[in-house]
């Protein structure tokens, strides 16, 4: 668990020091902090409004506490052992199986699941899946993701300033912000870095999400069983069309709906499913 928080204050790091590299590529503070004066205020929308916006895309309703109560008494019993508030829970009318936690805090937490994640999933399952969810909400992971998406929002539109910069500015500003090659590698390639550390965090989370789940609902292998079928039904299973909310929100679901093999995983939200899999086999284990 402390790794992958160590982790993830590694790559924010990072990302907050390509930020002010470009900045100084850049020469000006004004643009630096416009930039970031810009991704802050669109990021802070999101976060303040991203469960509203979501549960909306889905078409999601109130999870009948009467037909679904045995849902609710997982939650409440999930609460207790975490120390959480009671979440607002959803049901998504569609069969595709899974499940997404938003709210940018525990006070105002949603927890959605699909028709589908129920009808492949057993109790025992569905609480891991569900304790998964709840240590997103208690691990604060909305808000680091919009951290994340922050500044590499802030990184990209600064590398955009400097492209501008550079085409119009003297040849001695180009000379001072590093030289043409060197500008042109920030204009390149910060972004690319800033995207890819971005899904790296977003990874991160997924793994200590896992963790956090495994040991609030004292059952790994029933959350690593989950995540096989889930992950298979995914694969194989039943598919609906993919809609605008299922790429927009791939990161919030607790496995990816769309899959990538070999080296696009580096492209994923989430993790590779065999090692998050392994990892919780091993928690099982005790090593």
């Amino acid at each position: 668990m402390y790794f992958n928080r160590i982790k993830t204050v590694l790559l924010l790091s990072i990302m907050s020091g390509l930020f002010f590299l470009i900045g100084y590529l850049l020469g000006g503070s004004s643009g630096l902090m416009g930039a970031l004066i810009m991704s802050c205020l669109f990021n802070l929308t999101t976060y303040y409004f991203s469960d509203k916006i979501v549960l909306a895309m889905y078409g999601a309703k109130p999870l009948d506490n009467v037909r679904y109560a045995w849902i609710y008494q997982i939650v409440e019993e999930l609460c207790f052992q975490a120390q959480l508030p009671m979440p607002k829970l959803w049901l998504v009318p569609t069969r595709t199986a899974n499940a997404f936690a938003t709210g940018r805090n525990p006070a105002h937490a949603s927890v959605a699941v699909t028709e589908g994640i129920l009808e492949i999933l057993d109790a025992n399952e569905l609480r891991g899946v569900l304790a998964h969810e709840m240590s997103h909400v208690k691990n604060r992971d909305i808000l680091v993701t919009t951290v994340a998406a922050t500044m590499a929002a802030a990184i990209s539109y600064l590398a955009q300033m400097l492209q501008w910069a550079f085409i119009f500015g003297s040849s001695r500003d180009r000379e001072n912000r590093g030289g043409g090659f060197g500008a042109l590698a920030v204009m390149i390639f910060m972004p690319i870095v800033a995207s890819l550390l971005q899904l790296a965090i977003s990874r991160s989370r997924e793994y200590l999400a896992d963790e956090t789940g495994a040991k609030t609902c004292h059952d790994p292998l029933a959350l690593a069983s989950a995540l096989e079928k889930l992950h298979d039904s995914a694969r194989h299973g039943h598919r609906e069309a993919s809609s605008a909310a299922e790429a927009a929100t791939a990161s919030l679901c607790i496995v990816n709906p769309f899959t990538m093999k070999g080296a696009l995983h580096l492209l994923s939200t989430h993790p590779p499913m065999e090692e998050r899999v392994k990892r919780l086999r091993a928690m099982a284990r005790g090593k």
